[in-house]
């Protein structure tokens, strides 16, 4: 288990890497938020890069099963059911009042190259909801379930990004309507197969 200060730390981070980007946040400010000093902090954290990683990481953990209880509690038993909410899910994800733009899409975005460490924890978190939303599909009968997910996860980063940049209170209903078709076209409908 962490320590209390640790998660302290960790909480203070995803505030200000959410809101004000990771490469603008000193090491300061977060001290600042949490009321210890460099010395307290280093007990904790090699360094801010690992205190960044360490945000990540809880964001990801947090992130999956959040969005996994989400579906299940909007989908209910059936797959096909968790399926359809999975916009849903984006919706209410995107409509909240805190709502600044996934924070692995901004790790990525400002870690760019694909052997940093934070960009490579942002690739493990998109990796992770296309692996959840695979094998929900495969139970619901996709023939292509990883398809199904790929498809969708694009839908979904779109949508982040859309509502992000433009403010489009719209992008919501949009996205689910491409993705009630992604899912039309692979999952069998009644029993019977989708068109090809």
């Amino acid at each position: 288990m962490p320590s209390a200060t640790r998660q302290r730390l960790i909480d203070a981070g995803i505030k200000r890497f959410y809101r004000d980007g990771f490469r603008n946040v000193g090491i300061d400010q977060i001290l600042t938020d949490v009321g210890i000093s460099k010395t307290a902090f280093y007990k904790h954290f090699e360094s801010k890069d690992h205190l960044m990683l360490a945000v990540l990481e809880f964001q990801n953990n947090w992130l999956q099963n959040t969005f996994r209880k989400m579906i299940q509690e909007r989908g209910g038993e059936s797959a096909i059911g968790q399926l359809r909410v999975v916009l849903d899910v984006v919706e209410t994800i995107i409509e909240s009042v805190d709502f600044q733009g996934c924070i692995f899409v901004n790790a990525a975005m400002e870690f760019p190259l694909m052997h940093e460490p934070a960009h490579i924890a942002a690739a493990g978190n998109k990796r992770a909801i296309e692996d959840i939303i695979c094998q929900i599909a495969e139970r619901a009968g996709a023939a292509a379930p990883r398809a199904v997910a790929e498809e969708l996860c694009l839908i979904i980063e779109g949508t982040y990004v859309t509502r992000q940049v433009t403010g489009n209170r719209q992008t919501g209903d949009i996205a689910r309507r491409v993705a009630d078709r992604v899912i039309a076209s692979h999952v069998p409908q009644n029993g019977h197969s989708p068109p090809q």
